[in-house]
């Protein structure tokens, strides 16, 4: 797979970035210390919330979700399908309620203003912390269709949950290694089976599709592990975007980049329930998917796989830069 990397900077240039990022990090959870007396009651009672919000919406989710089951006639999900995702954008706009109303600064957001909610979306997005699904969550909901995530087979199990994502036709994947794909390449084609199934159920309603190209949660261990080309970010991996658009053809009205910044460190979800999550930037940039994309073979044709991988290495690049930026104006500000 090949990469482009991002420009490289200047030695004391990356060092000066990094330093500045780990005092921030160490202001931030010395913040997170010393109001522990507040934090944790403001914690518990966010879990809570969480806890009955889901519980409550879930409750109205199943009995429909089971009515779908029952009747798989095309006319009959479509409509059911908008109610499902109804009920989905109610739970989020609760939770975005105690959200706001529990953290300390303002979310920087620029760019999710011109989005439309009656298009079909692929969205790809960094990744750093679980607080992610939230911020996407919260900063997108009302403005595009309800986002669908590709999860881990595993978490099906998880209670309550795991049901509403399976009830909303969430795709679950098998995650194969490397040396499991090298003894047997048919699992490649397992995915992409199931990334095909999926975009058919999606193709009835508009819907966002979204994708963490990172594939993992990034780490400082991972990127040195990785020898990542670029400052902020893992290398991305081009299979599930490609197996996407592959499946959803011209339905896709363009790929919605958003990048997340934490300019005081990844905070954990613990953190965002006592309403210690730090600043939080998000930027939301809109990008053309080329034609000729949604006809090539990923799988079969390595012309076409050079070529997507071009596409994303030069997103990554720009992504990157943003990255770098939102930091050096947040170090600014302090």
């Amino acid at each position: 797979m090949t990469f482009l990397p991002s420009p490289a900077s200047a030695p004391s240039t990356r060092k000066n970035t990094r330093t500045s990022a780990l005092r921030r990090r160490q202001s931030c959870h010395n913040r997170f210390r010393t109001s522990s007396i507040f934090a944790w009651p403001l914690g518990a009672a966010g879990l809570l919330l969480l806890a009955l919000n889901t519980l409550f919406w879930s409750a109205l989710l199943f009995p429909f979700a089971l009515l779908k089951l029952a009747l798989p006639a095309r006319a009959v999900r479509q409509r059911l399908d908008i109610v499902l995702n109804g009920i989905a954008r109610a739970w989020i706009t609760c939770n975005d309620g105690w959200i706001r109303m529990t953290q300390q600064q303002p979310w920087d957001v620029q760019g999710a203003s011109a989005l439309r909610y009656d298009d079909w979306y692929l969205v790809n997005c960094n990744h750093q912390s679980w607080v992610d699904i939230f911020v996407l969550q919260r900063v997108l909901n009302g403005r595009i269709p309800l986002l669908k995530f590709f999860l881990k087979q595993q978490l099906i199990y998880v209670p309550v949950i795991g049901l509403a994502w399976w009830a909303l036709d969430f795709p679950f994947m098998k995650r194969h290694g490397k040396t499991a794909l090298r003894r047997n390449p048919a699992l490649r084609q397992q995915d992409r089976e199931t990334t095909r199934r999926a975009c058919e159920k999606f193709s009835l309603v508009p819907t966002s599709v979204m994708v963490f190209a990172e594939g993992t949660r990034f780490t400082e261990a991972k990127h040195r592990t990785q020898a990542s080309p670029y400052r902020h970010l893992l290398k991305p991996k081009a299979g599930a975007l490609a197996f996407a658009i592959d499946a959803m053809g011209e339905k896709f009205g363009s790929l919605i980049d958003v990048t997340i910044v934490y300019p005081d460190g990844a905070p954990s979800f613990w953190q965002l329930a006592c309403g210690r999550s730090g600043r939080v930037a998000v930027r939301v940039r809109e990008h053309r998917i080329p034609a000729t994309f949604c006809q090539g073979d990923y799988g079969g044709d390595a012309a076409f796989r050079r070529e997507f991988h071009r596409w994303l290495a030069g997103q990554w690049e720009e992504k990157d830069l943003l990255i770098e930026t939102v930091l050096t104006d947040a170090a600014r500000l302090e």
